[in-house]
C-alpha cells in the first residue's frame, strides 16, 4: 500500500512521454481509459484507489500500485534517455 497526494500523481503523469497511457494499458492488459482515469483521480476502491480530502489535491491510498509502478519506470527511462 502506498499513500501519496493527488498532486504527486499528476506530477508523475506530466513526466511521462507521449503515448504512455496506451503503453501502460497494453502492458497491464487494461483499457487506456482506465489508466487515464487513474491519473485524473477517478480510480475507485475496486481498482485499489481511494482519495480523501487533504493537502495537495487530497491524500490518495493505493492498494494496487501496478499503474503507478509502470508509470514510474517509463518516466525514469524517458528521463535517462534510454
Amino acid at each position: 500500500m502506498i499513500r501519496t497526494t493527488f498532486d504527486r500523481l499528476r506530477e508523475v503523469k506530466d513526466s511521462l512521454p507521449h503515448g504512455s497511457m496506451d503503453a501502460i494499458a497494453q502492458e497491464l492488459g487494461m483499457q487506456p481509459d482506465a489508466v487515464r482515469a487513474f491519473f485524473k483521480g477517478e480510480g475507485n476502491e475496486e481498482a485499489g484507489y481511494h482519495i480523501e480530502p487533504g493537502p495537495e489535491g487530497g491524500i490518495v491510498t493505493l492498494t494496487d500500485t501496478r499503474i503507478l509502478d509502470v508509470a514510474l519506470r517509463l518516466a525514469w527511462v524517458a528521463q535517462k534517455g534510454l
